[in-house]
């Protein structure tokens, strides 16, 4: 990070500068990189440790179950995100909520080290529960630094909190998954939870270069309010432990009465709370019509996350059992095949938007990226086809170019939808619902990610197969030209937001 502060310029509001952004995007970038070095360090070790047999220290699951509960935990990271906005808007305030999340994650990260099943499952709760706290917030902050939604500079400040985003993600698996596949899974997720300890430190060092108003409740709670929330969380709760106690209690507990019901709930649960925002009187009618455009956004997204994020799931067990770790001679780990997106982010990611810039006028609209990103991720399942095909037709493995094939594509497609998502998600949002939009957004990483869970427990041992990567990928593609096609009436829906 050397030389990454420069002289203020012409047009901003004076002292120092990161990258011509406020200062306290630094702070957010390097609290999000340090936290995504923890997710993703766990995530490239989660299937592998999962799936490897007992006797290597894993949980021997079938690949088929790991998929789907990988799948669940990824959505229910994002599903969080939801109630972790709604607190930023109504309890804590941005602010406080993030700081509270790295406590939160930061414990459930060293929990995972512990050689224990029952302390790894609730550890995985604690990340999921504090990772909603923090995505939502942490995002909503680096908006916050900006005047207004149509700052020039807002777009650009995203796409830097989102590279940072990036080097946690590539130097995650090179280390954490490093360590775990050779040395110990637990100490793995140990290194995890040091790397949230560090980014939590830099953010609680830094909170004095934020806007001032990250530290506000925008709709504070009533007392009324306060008690309501409570009441229903308690039962919601209470009747939780009782069916899933009941069941224990009984012998007839097994995985899949986790991983349906919240599959479902991650699906059904983005009608609801888009109902419940059009509903409020409190938003008004050009809001209203906003998000209505907004709901054409969420539903590409919640289809490029269900291809996607299998990256860390049906990839994954693609590269431990179909791909060839060695290149040139040099042997690598499985784990290491997660930190080719990221790295082709870094090397993407000034390409890209430098030639946005120089198209100028003729820079492709939000809704034309959108189109474009769907329509890439789709295509990219259609490699995964042609890559099976090779492995059924040889009886061996394939090179690790198929995959590194699969993942710039995945990539491209990633750049043209991913980095505008979070800024729009923030420029449509309703005052009232600031905090809670966001939460919105990753919520269609949750619908992604359970239906993808769905697929999973639906296909068996069949997921993964040419046919699955045939179809799914087919059907993004078809759904990212019928997106290009509508985009006009997209555009009006939008009103006055570019």
């Amino acid at each position: 990070m050397a030389s990454s502060l420069t002289k203020d310029r012409a047009g901003t509001t004076g002292g120092w500068t990161f990258f011509g952004h406020p200062r306290g995007l630094a702070v957010l970038f390097l609290t999000e990189m340090w936290e995504r070095f923890s997710f993703y360090g766990m995530r490239a070790l989660l299937v592998l440790y999962l799936t490897a047999q007992v006797s290597d220290g894993g949980l021997a699951m079938k690949a088929a179950t790991a998929t789907a509960l990988y799948a669940v935990y990824n959505g229910s990271v994002y599903l969080f995100a939801l109630p972790g906005g709604w607190l930023g808007d109504r309890v804590w305030g941005p602010r406080r909520t993030t700081a509270i999340a790295g406590v939160i994650i930061m414990t459930g990260h060293f929990m995972l080290a512990v050689p224990l099943k029952a302390s790894f499952f609730i550890g995985l709760v604690f990340i999921a529960v504090g990772s909603g706290l923090l995505k939502s917030n942490i995002s909503t902050m680096v908006g916050h630094l900006y005047d207004g939604p149509n700052d020039p500079r807002r777009d650009g400040g995203f796409t830097v909190f989102y590279m940072g985003i990036n080097i946690g993600a590539f130097a995650a698996p090179l280390v954490i998954g490093t360590v775990g596949q050779t040395v110990s899974w637990h100490l793995g997720f140990a290194m995890a939870g040091i790397g949230m300890g560090i980014g939590l430190l830099v953010f609680l060092l830094g909170t004095r270069t934020l806007a001032t108003r990250s530290s506000l409740v925008p709709s504070p709670l009533t007392a009324e309010e306060k008690t309501d929330a409570v009441q229903k969380t308690a039962i919601g709760v209470v009747i939780a432990a009782v069916f899933y106690g009941g069941l224990a209690v009984g012998g007839f507990f097994h995985i899949d009465w986790v991983l349906w019901p919240m599959s479902i709930a991650g699906i059904l649960l983005p009608a609801f709370y888009f109902a419940r925002i059009r509903r409020d009187k409190d938003v008004t009618v050009d809001e209203r019509k906003k998000m209505t455009g907004y709901i054409w956004f969420f539903i590409a997204a919640a289809l490029f996350w269900l291809i996607f994020d299998q990256s860390g799931s049906t990839l994954t067990v693609f590269a431990k059992e179909s791909t060839a770790s060695t290149l040139f001679g040099f042997e690598f780990p499985e784990s290491w095949f997660q930190s080719l997106n990221p790295l082709y982010v870094m090397a993407l990611a000034p390409v890209l938007a430098a030639l946005w810039v120089k198209l100028g006028r003729r820079n492709p609209t939000t809704t034309t990226k959108f189109g474009i990103g769907l329509t890439g991720i789709g295509l990219s399942f259609g490699v995964m086809m042609l890559a099976m095909g090779v492995v059924a037709a040889t009886d061996d493995k394939v090179s690790p170019l198929w995959l590194a094939s699969v993942y710039l594509i995945m990539t491209f497609a990633e750049l043209c939808l991913s980095p505008v998502g979070l800024s729009v998600s923030t420029k449509l949002a309703p005052e009232k619902y600031s905090s809670q939009v966001m939460g919105l957004w990753f919520l269609a990483v949750t619908a992604g990610n359970c239906l993808a869970s769905i697929l999973a427990l639906v296909f068996g041992e069949k997921t993964g197969s040419p046919v699955y990567f045939g179809v799914i990928g087919g059907f993004a593609v078809v759904a990212g030209i019928a997106f290009l096609l509508n985009r006009k009436k997209v555009i009006r829906l939008m009103g006055d937001v570019h």
